[in-house]
Parts: C-alpha cells; sequence; structure tokens
C-alpha cells in the first residue's frame, strides 16, 4: 500500500481533522443545509476517509453513496461507523483507490462528488488530481462539486514567532540563536497560525479554479507577479499564503483558512524571507512580487514554492495603486478627477 494512504491510518490524524470545527461545520452546513440538493441523489464521496461526509449525504436524503477510501481505514472504521448509524442500506463503503474504482454494470453515473481534499497552501498532497479523475469518469454532466471552486491568496506579512520573540526570552536576547534557526527552517515554509494583524496587506487572489472544468494539466504549474502597496506599516518577513473554498446551494457556505478566520488544521503557509530582504516598511509601500507553486519532479504530491522580490521601480503597477510612488498617486488623482466629472 502506497505510504501516502498508510499514513491516514493514523486515527490521530482523523481525530485532529474532525476537532476542525471550521472544517466540520463547513462540510456539515454545506450538505445538511442545502438537502434538496441532495435528495434522492447518487452520491460519491472520494477519501472518504471515517464516512462521517458520507453519514451526511446519507442524513440529506441520498438515495445511494458511494464512500470510497484507499486505506484500510475503510473496513476498519467507515463500515463501523455507517453501521452505527443505521446507514448501511444507503452508504456503500469500498475499499479501494477512486483511479480503480469501476461502477457497478448497471450503476448511473453521479450526480454528486464530495470530497474533503485539500492540503496545506490548497494543493499539498495533490489529492485533486484524484478527484478530478472521478469528476471526469463518474459524474453526470450536469452534476455538482462538493466544494465547487477554490481561492488562494497571498500577503506580504511579518513572521514575529521566528523573529520578534527572540528579542526577550524571560529576560535573555537570543536573535543568534533566532537567526540560525531562520536558516535552518529556510529551505520550506512554514505551516503556522499568523494573526491578522501580521499581515501588510489583506491578500490579493493568486489563484481561482472551479472544480466543474479545471484540467489536471492546470495544476502542474502556477505563477503570479503583482505589485500591492501595504495598507499598514510593519516589518516585511514574508508572504502568508492561504486559501478558501466554496461550496454550490442556495446556503453559500466558505470555508476560508485567513488568519482573519477561525484558526483550522491548516493554519497558513509562510515562505520566510532571507534576513537580508527583511524591511521595515511604511503603510503604502509598494511590495513587488513573483510566487511560483511548481509540482516537485520527484514527488507529484508535493509542490515547490519560490518567491522572488521584484524591484517596484521596474514592474508596472495595477491600475489604480495606492502605493505612495508619485507615479501611483498622480494616476489615482487623476482617475478621481475623472469619476467627478
Amino acid at each position: 500500500m502506497n505510504n501516502y494512504f498508510t499514513e491516514y491510518e493514523n486515527l490521530e490524524v482523523h481525530e485532529l481533522m474532525l476537532r476542525d470545527r471550521p472544517r466540520q461545520e463547513a462540510y456539515y452546513n454545506a450538505i445538511l443545509k442545502n438537502k434538496e440538493l441532495f435528495k434522492d441523489k447518487i452520491v460519491l464521496d472520494v477519501g472518504a476517509g471515517t464516512g462521517i461526509l458520507s453519514a451526511f449525504c446519507a442524513q440529506a436524503g441520498a438515495k445511494l453513496v458511494y464512500a470510497v477510501e484507499a486505506s484500510n481505514l475503510a473496513t476498519k472504521v467507515a463500515l463501523d461507523l455507517i453501521d452505527e448509524n443505521g446507514l448501511t442500506s444507503v452508504v456503500k463503503v469500498i475499499h479501494s483507490q477512486i483511479e480503480e474504482f469501476v461502477l457497478p454494470a448497471t450503476a448511473e453515473k453521479v450526480d454528486i462528488i464530495v470530497s474533503e481534499w485539500m492540503g496545506f497552501y490548497l494543493l499539498h498532497e495533490g489529492m485533486l488530481d484524484s478527484v478530478l479523475f472521478a469528476r471526469d469518469h463518474f459524474l453526470k454532466p450536469d452534476g455538482l462539486m462538493f466544494p465547487s471552486e477554490c481561492t488562494i491568496f497571498v500577503a506580504p506579512c511579518s513572521v514575529p514567532t521566528l523573529f520578534d520573540y527572540w528579542q526577550n526570552v524571560d529576560g535573555v536576547n537570543m536573535e543568534r540563536f533566532a537567526s540560525k534557526l531562520r536558516l535552518q527552517k529556510s529551505t520550506r515554509p512554514e505551516i503556522i497560525q499568523l494573526k491578522s494583524n501580521d499581515l501588510l496587506h489583506e491578500g490579493i487572489v493568486f489563484h481561482w479554479m472551479s472544480l466543474l472544468d479545471v484540467n489536471p494539466k492546470d495544476l502542474d504549474e502556477i505563477c503570479f507577479k503583482e505589485v500591492v502597496a501595504t495598507q499598514i506599516a510593519g516589518k516585511h518577513q514574508g508572504f502568508c499564503i492561504w486559501f478558501e473554498v466554496r461550496f454550490p446551494g442556495e446556503e453559500t457556505v466558505v470555508l476560508s483558512t485567513s488568519p482573519h478566520a477561525p484558526e483550522t488544521h491548516w493554519k497558513q503557509c509562510v515562505v520566510v524571507l532571507p534576513e537580508d530582504n527583511c524591511e521595515t516598511l511604511e503603510e503604502k509601500s509598494p511590495v513587488a512580487f513573483q510566487i511560483l507553486m511548481k509540482r516537485s519532479a520527484n514527488d507529484a504530491r508535493k509542490y515547490n514554492l519560490e518567491v522572488e522580490l521584484l524591484d517596484p521601480n521596474v514592474e508596472e503597477h495595477p491600475m489604480p495603486c495606492s502605493c505612495h510612488m508619485t507615479k501611483c498617486i498622480l494616476t489615482e488623482a487623476h482617475l478621481k478627477m475623472m469619476d467627478t466629472t
């Protein structure tokens, strides 16, 4: 069995996810508050895990749910959960990778695909590939995806836990230790929970996609270049990446991993800048950067994240731009004058 799947046999991994209230409430509300979408429908739960999302679908009125789980959790946990909730007539637990799953010969395609596939910075673990495989092979043309669309955000930020904390540890200055620690951590992004006031900008959309039409090849490499004006003064020590997913239905449900939202087990992904590139910025300072998210050649379930700082004097700014550079101030003033005429 692939190590990726055997790791999910650790029940503490599922405990972490099941105790994540924003995660649980998002799926519960998206399914149970949109019962009209599930009534008498056929549902496919990709990567069913403990089976709890399949149970939600059955409780919402689905007539048949295929709970497909590749790990041994299917037989060790999911079957028990479905049985103890009296749902065995509706939910069929299937121990299989989705790529090897075959619909019964007489069965019709499914109306809805449900999955909790998101990883750190959304795409870590590469499970979305399997969800899109299921979409392409098993979903009806007018079928629904839960969630249905995803957005990745990025913002310049401070990282006080890696910088400010070490200035005074119980009366002892440990900045030299902190410098070595940051160097050790510099080869990979940090998964940490920032506070909302650690962000120097509210965040800009780095990438958006609809799960109904995104192509798996689109996920191999995502590149984004922008200039943003800081909205508060602060120490620019890194770039914070987070995501949100949106579910279909009259009752709109959004699951956000933003520092502005309640904490989730995903937290945020922070690319920490080398110390030589860190500086204290005033409000409305322009930050020009390019960020590249590229699938690893050695492991398709992981991505390499690269951030490059660019020269804001050279890069093209958005229109309008609220930074304090003269050309942007003049452009913004000109646009305001046009609006009043």
